[in-house]
C-alpha cells in the first residue's frame, strides 16, 4: 500500500507540481535563472567573504550542497539511466532548469523572513515564511513536523544503511562496527552546532565534489571523441527518436524528472532552511547562489555520472541492477577494480555530509516547534545517533517508502506557499535588479522599503550601511535625479 501511494504521489503529483510551478515561477520572473546566470559566478566568488561571528553565504552554499550532492548523484543517476535510458538525463536537465527558479524564490524568501536567534546567527526556512508571510501557523507547524520526521529521522537511518553496506561490500567491514563509528564521528560534529557542521561541510563538500568530478572527467576526456554522439543520443532518446530506447519514452520522462528532483531538491523546501543562516546584504543574493547550486548539482555532477555510465561500455539497454552497482561497474570498466573502491569511498563522503545536512534540517524544525529547549535538542541528538546505529544494520525499505510520501507532502506545502508568496518574491527580486541596473555591484536590502512585511529588524535593519562603492553610486544617482 505504501508503494502504491508513493508511486502516485512522487511519480505523478510531485512531477506535475515541480515542473508546473517551476515553469510558472520562471515565466513570472522573466527567466531569472537565465538573466542572472553569468552573475551567479560573481556572486559565488563574493560569497566566500564572510562576517566575523556569522556564517557566510559560501558556508550556506556548502551546507546546501552537502544535501544536494549526495547518493542521488551516484545511485540516483544510475537508477534513472537503468529504468529510463539515456533520455532520462535530458529530462533531469529540464527539471533543473525550471527548478533553478523555484530554488531562487524559496531561498530568497527564507532570507527575507529569517529570524535572529540571539547568538549572532539566524534561523529560517519554509515554516518561517509561511508563518510570517502567510500568517498560517497551522501550515507552518505541519511543514515543521514533516521536515523533522522526513529528514531528521527517516532519511538519516536510510543514509546510514547505504554507507555501512557500501563499505561492507568494498572492504568487508562489519556493519555494526561502521555504524557505531559513523555515529561517534557524527556525534562529535553535532555537539558543535551549526558552526561546526558548517566548518566540516566547508572542508568535505569541496573535497568530495572536486575529487568525484576529476575522476569522472578523466573517463569523459579519455573518450572525448564519443561525447558529441552520446549527447545526441541523450536528446534523441528523450523524445523516443532513438530506436534502441524508443520503448522507454514514458520511463525516461518520469525517471528523469523524479530523480532530478530528488538529486537537486529544488522546490522541496529543504535547502531554504540552510540558505537562511547566511549573513548577506540582500536576500536575492542568496537566491542567486542557491540557484547556482542546483546548476552545479545537476548540470555538472549528475551529467558527469551519466556520461561515465554511458561512455564506459558496460551499460546496455535492459541492464538489471541498482544504481550504485551500475556506476561502480561503469567506472571499473574504464579504470580497473579500484573504481569500485573509489565509488564506495565517494558515496561514504556524500552520505556523511548528507546526514549532517539532514540533522540540521531536523534541528531547525525542532526549534521552530518547541523553541530553544536544550533538553529537546539533546533528546533529538540522542535519537538521531541511535537511529543511525540501528539503521546501519536494518533494511529500512518501508521507512524509506514512508519518508518518500512525507517528503512529497513537504514539497506540496512548500510549493503552495511559494505560489501564494510569489508577489513578495518578485518585489524583492525587482529591488535587487533595480540596484544592479543602477550600477550597484552588491545590492543592499533596506527593510524600510518593505514596511508592510513582518520582518525581523534585527536581521534586516532599516537604512543599512552599504560599502563605499555603493554609496558613491547611490549618491550619484540622487544628484542626477535632482
Amino acid at each position: 500500500m505504501l508503494e502504491v501511494i508513493n508511486d502516485f504521489l512522487s511519480g505523478k503529483v510531485l512531477i506535475v507540481l515541480i515542473v508546473g510551478l517551476g515553469t510558472y515561477f520562471t515565466l513570472r520572473s522573466r527567466f531569472v535563472q537565465f538573466r542572472h546566470f553569468g552573475h551567479m559566478f560573481s556572486v559565488f566568488k563574493e560569497s566566500i567573504r564572510g562576517t566575523a561571528g556569522q556564517l557566510s553565504s559560501f558556508q550556506a552554499l556548502m551546507l546546501s550542497l552537502a544535501g544536494r550532492v549526495g547518493a542521488g548523484n551516484i545511485a540516483g543517476v544510475g537508477l534513472a539511466v537503468t529504468l529510463g535510458g539515456p533520455g532520462a538525463v535530458f529530462w533531469m536537465w529540464v527539471t533543473a532548469l525550471v527548478g533553478m527558479s523555484s530554488s531562487f524564490f524559496e531561498c530568497t524568501l527564507a532570507q527575507v523572513y529569517k529570524r535572529a536567534d540571539g547568538d549572532g546567527l539566524y534561523r529560517g526556512g519554509p515554516s518561517y515564511y509561511i508563518q510570517h508571510g502567510l500568517k498560517l501557523r497551522w501550515m507552518a507547524l505541519t511543514f515543521a513536523v514533516l521536515l523533522l520526521v522526513t529528514y531528521g529521522f527517516a532519511f538519516n537511518g536510510l543514509q546510514a544503511f547505504t554507507v555501512t553496506h557500501s563499505l561492507e561490500n568494498a572492504f568487508d567491514l562489519p556493519v555494526q562496527y561502521t555504524g557505531i563509528g559513523l555515529a561517534a564521528l557524527l556525534g562529535l560534529v553535532f555537539i558543535g552546532g551549526i558552526k561546526r557542521i558548517a566548518s566540516v561541510s566547508d572542508l568535505l563538500v569541496p573535497v568530495k565534489t572536486l575529487a568525484y568530478i576529476a575522476v569522472t572527467c578523466y573517463v569523459i576526456i579519455s573518450q572525448i571523441e564519443l561525447v558529441p554522439d552520446m549527447l545526441v543520443t541523450i536528446v534523441k532518446s528523450a523524445f523516443g527518436l532513438e530506436p534502441a530506447f524508443a520503448g522507454l519514452l514514458g520511463s525516461a520522462i518520469v525517471m528523469g524528472v523524479k530523480r532530478g528532483v530528488f538529486a537537486n531538491e529544488a522546490g522541496l523546501g529543504s535547502a531554504p532552511n540552510v540558505a537562511a543562516v547566511a549573513a548577506v546584504k540582500h536576500p536575492a543574493a542568496q537566491g542567486v547562489v542557491q540557484a547556482f547550486s542546483v546548476f552545479l548539482d545537476t548540470f555538472v555532477i549528475c551529467t558527469c555520472t551519466a556520461l561515465l555510465i554511458l561512455l564506459s561500455g558496460f551499460y546496455t539497454p535492459g541492464f538489471e541492477g541498482d544504481g550504485i552497482v551500475l556506476t561502480q561497474n561503469s567506472l571499473a570498466a574504464v579504470v580497473g577494480e579500484w573504481g569500485r573502491v573509489f565509488i564506495s569511498v565517494a558515496l561514504s563522503l556524500f552520505v556523511f555530509t548528507c546526514i549532517l545536512y539532514n540533522y540540521y534540517l531536523g534541528e531547525n524544525a525542532l526549534q521552530f516547534l518547541v523553541g530553544r529547549s536544550r533538553a529537546a535538542l539533546l533528546t533529538y541528538r540522542g535519537l538521531v545517533l541511535a537511529l543511525i546505529c540501528w539503521g546501519s544494520m536494518q533494511n529500512l525499505g518501508t521507512v524509506f517508502a514512508f519518508a518518500d510520501i512525507t517528503m512529497t507532502c513537504l514539497a506540496f506545502v512548500n510549493l503552495v506557499a511559494l505560489a501564494m508568496l510569489i508577489k513578495v518574491g518578485l518585489r524583492v527580486m525587482r529591488d535587487y535588479d533595480d540596484q544592479r541596473k543602477a550600477g550597484i555591484d552588491q545590492p543592499v536590502f533596506d527593510s524600510a522599503k518593505f514596511a508592510d512585511l513582518d520582518l525581523d529588524r534585527d536581521a534586516w535593519p532599516t537604512n543599512p550601511v552599504a560599502d563605499a562603492s555603493n554609496v558613491n553610486v547611490a549618491h550619484g544617482l540622487a544628484q542626477s535625479h535632482r
